[in-house]
């Protein structure tokens, strides 16, 4: 028996949409890692690019759990001496642009180097329902029916 490895000639991609409202950021970013690197396929092949595109909407109203909207926080640096600074998720999702929090997320959970960047250019996150996408026809990939979890409760 041999070990089954694609070429790049075989690797089919979809776009897939998801509508991010109400669902919980870590359980949606470990999907979409999922889907970018193409795991959920029988034919993954690990040095390869064969993940689908996904196009995120709504990630300015994605959910956190217990008190991680006011204490999870964000650090960075701007290379001067003295230039630690910080951001909580909220101020980031009340901010100009919410949808770095669900970036920051999926990006983690890829392996470092240049196959997870390239990778990421496969992701597409707009904070509102607005996207420029219809020509792809993406198909609907509803997170929220998966499992009862992925949605915040009360």
């Amino acid at each position: 028996m041999k070990t089954f490895t694609a070429k790049p000639a075989d690797i089919d991609k979809k776009w897939i949409i998801i509508d991010a409202e109400g669902i919980v950021l870590g359980r949606l970013a470990s999907i979409v890692a999922m889907r970018l690197r193409g795991k959920h396929k029988p034919t993954f092949t690990p040095h390869l690019e064969m993940g689908d595109n996904v196009l995120i909407i709504n990630a300015d109203k994605i959910q956190l759990t217990g008190n991680k909207r006011a204490g999870k926080i964000y650090y960075w640096h701007t290379g001067h001496p003295g230039g630690i600074k910080q951001r909580t998720a909220a101020q980031i999702l009340e901010g100009k642009f919410p949808e770095r929090v669900l970036t920051k997320a999926i990006q983690r959970m890829l392996p470092g180097g240049p196959l997870s960047r390239q990778q990421m250019t496969n992701l597409r996150i707009y904070a509102s329902a607005d996207h420029p996408h219809e020509a792809q026809n993406p198909e609907v990939l509803d997170v929220a029916s998966m499992n009862p979890k992925n949605t915040r409760r009360g």
